[in-house]
This record gives C-alpha cells, structure tokens and sequence, in this order.
C-alpha cells in the first residue's frame, strides 16, 4: 500500500502544480498536461512488457527495482532544465507505475489467509485516494510554497523510505506461474474480461479527463487561489478515502452496482460544476461527491478483472494495469485538447456525458 501511495502521488503531482509547471517552461496548460499523459500511456506498455520480462523473479525483488527508478525519476523531475527533461523522468514514472501495479496489485492473495483477500485488496488500494487526500494537495503546498521543484524533492524522499521499508519488511515472494503473452490474450477473449476493459475504459477517461484540469477549473471558474484550491483537493481526497470504503465493502456482493454507482456519481458531479461550481461552497459540494464515487473506482475495476480470471490474479492485474493507465494518458491528452480550444467548464461537461455512457453500459450488462 505504501508503495502504490507513492507512485500514485508521483503520477498525479502534476495535477496540483499544473499551472505553476506550465509558467516555469512557459507552455500551456494543455501541454502541460503531457506530464500526466506520458506515464499512462508508458505504463499501459510497461504493465505487460515488464511482468512478462520478469516473469521468474522473486517479487519481492521486482517492486524493490521499481521503486528505485522512482527515485531516480523524481530526482530527474526535481533538477530538469527543459520540459523535455521532465517528460523523460515521466517516462520513468510510466514504467514503475506499470510494473509495480501489475506485480503488486494482486499479492494480497499470497500476503494474507484467503478469508481476508478482499478486505487487504481493498486496504492496497486505499492507496489511490490517501494519494490524492495527502499525496497531491501536500504536494501542492510544497509547490506554492516554495516551488513545484521542491514537491519533487520530498516525493524522492518518501521514495527512499518506502524503498528501505520493501527491502526490510515485505517476505520473499518467489515467482509463481509466469504470466506469459498467450494467458494475457486467452483473458482478452473472455466476454467478462471485455466488458470490464470497456468499463473501465469510460470511467476513467471520464475521470482524468476532467480532473487533470480541476485546478485551472478551480483558479479560473471558481475563482479561488492556491491555498483554497489545496484545501479542495485535500476535501477531495477525504472523501475518496470514504468511497474507498463503502464501495470496496459493496463491490464484493454486488460489483455492478457499485461500478454503475460510482459511474453515476462521478457524472453529475462533473455535469453540474460549470453550474454550480462558480461557487466556492458549491464547487467543494461537488468535489465531495466526485471524491468519493472515484475512490471506490480502481478496487472496482480490479475486481471486476479479477472475477473474469480468477486463475489468472497477475495476469488480470496486468489488463487491468494497462487499461487504466493507458486510459489516464487519452483522457489528459484530450482533455488538454478540450481546455486548450475551448474552457475547463467545457472539459467537465464532457467528461459527465462519457461517465453517463459507462453507467448506461453497465447497467446494460446487468439486465442482459
């Protein structure tokens, strides 16, 4: 869980220092943008490439590497001179992310007695919203308050910590069956395993979409300044924590309902900001329940993969690797489209119809 904290606060980062980063290069905010794009899409390729290549090596020492080149990208990220510079230590984030998901997502299986799997599934993947609750907005303050550099620092730092706590606290985890090309297409013919890629797939280009621009969202339709938009996001990520819980508590009996659920909140939430979200107290309404639905999201769409292969842990943790994060990369690349061509009230809007559309699409599979 430390581990994915980590790398979790090291892929969203930029969301919160999204203006300061695209003053300092002088580039848009749009372009800008390309430092959340680039680690999704490296990731997506990184998820099956990286658990394939080692596929015969002890976990334990896998997670252990990975986290070491998170350190390196971060301190790549803290000293870059040209934008160029800092996409390439995104390109390192890319491939950690990829990896240690992959291989770590699904050790809860082998960490704990099997009673227990789903509930320390869903502590790994508390994760997801403690990156966002401490993780972005601490992040964000580093950043206002003594420059965005400097919130890279402290992530390398924490990496190094997490790095000593892998090597002198997680057991040894030899390889099991090795997750080969052939088992990973074998899943991608299952109807379950396709429709959790589709779902998936329009929950979090719906999400990313929009939330990669929340800040200048914030900043410019809100009308609010650093620290207030520190305090939202830190509102945020509170909330997910709770969503985390109630849907991960949900999703074991009903996965369904608690996807579509999640799916339903995210859209009105982003559906009703350009409306309501001009106002300070509406906008942080709003941000509550968008929170929330998201933090339930991951440990869903994990879930959901799981039970389409459930002889296959890893290999599903792959797919469901390389779908999320690749979809993180085609949200904030057209997303950044959206906001660079017509406004961040506009982004939101679309992201809500696309958060429709997977609900629509769940629902659908329910019925059929």
């Amino acid at each position: 869980m430390a581990g994915i904290f980590v790398i979790v606060t090291a892929e969203i980062l930029p969301i919160g220092l999204l203006t300061s980063i695209g003053s300092g290069f002088a580039v848009s905010d749009g372009v800008a943008g390309l430092t959340m794009t680039m680690p999704g899409f490296l990731a997506a390729v990184a998820a099956p490439l990286v658990t394939v290549a080692t596929a015969r090596l002890d976990r334990r020492v896998v997670l252990c590497g990975l986290m070491l080149v998170l350190l390196v990208a971060n301190v790549l990220a803290a000293v870059a001179t040209a934008f160029w510079v800092l996409l390439a230590s995104r390109v390192l984030v890319g491939v950690v992310i990829g990896g240690f998901w992959s291989v770590g997502a699904g050790l809860a299986a082998r960490l704990v007695p099997p009673v227990t799997v789903g509930r320390a599934t869903a502590v790994v993947f508390a994760a997801v919203p403690l990156g966002s609750v401490l993780g972005v907005p601490a992040g964000t303050l580093i950043g206002d308050l003594a420059g965005w550099r400097s919130a890279f620092v402290v992530l390398a730092a924490l990496s190094a910590v997490v790095l000593a706590a892998l090597v002198f606290t997680l057991p040894r985890l030899p390889a099991g069956a090795p997750t080969r090309p052939a088992v990973l297409l074998g899943l991608l013919r299952g109807g379950g395993t396709r429709v959790a890629l589709a779902a998936t797939f329009l929950i979090v280009l719906a999400h990313f979409g929009a939330y990669t621009y929340v800040t200048p969202f914030l900043e410019q339709v809100t009308g609010v300044g650093p620290t207030a938009v520190t305090v939202m996001l830190l509102v945020y990520g509170a909330a997910g924590i709770g969503g985390n819980l109630v849907l991960g508590a949900m999703v074991a009996r009903f996965p369904r309902a608690a996807f579509a659920a999640a799916a339903v909140a995210i859209a009105a939430a982003t559906l009703l900001l350009p409306v309501l979200g001009r106002d300070p107290v509406g906008a942080v309404v709003l941000l509550v329940l968008w929170g929330a639905a998201y933090g339930g999201v991951p440990v869903c769409s994990q879930t959901w993969f799981a039970n389409a292969a459930p002889g296959a842990r890893e290999a599903a943790s792959v797919l469901f690797t390389a779908s999320f994060q690749a979809t993180i990369g085609v949200g904030a690349l057209l997303g950044g489209a959206v906001v660079d061509r017509s406004s961040p009230s506009a982004v939101m809007a679309a992201a809500g119809f696309v958060a429709l559309v997977m609900a629509v699409l769940v629902a659908a599979r329910k019925a059929a």
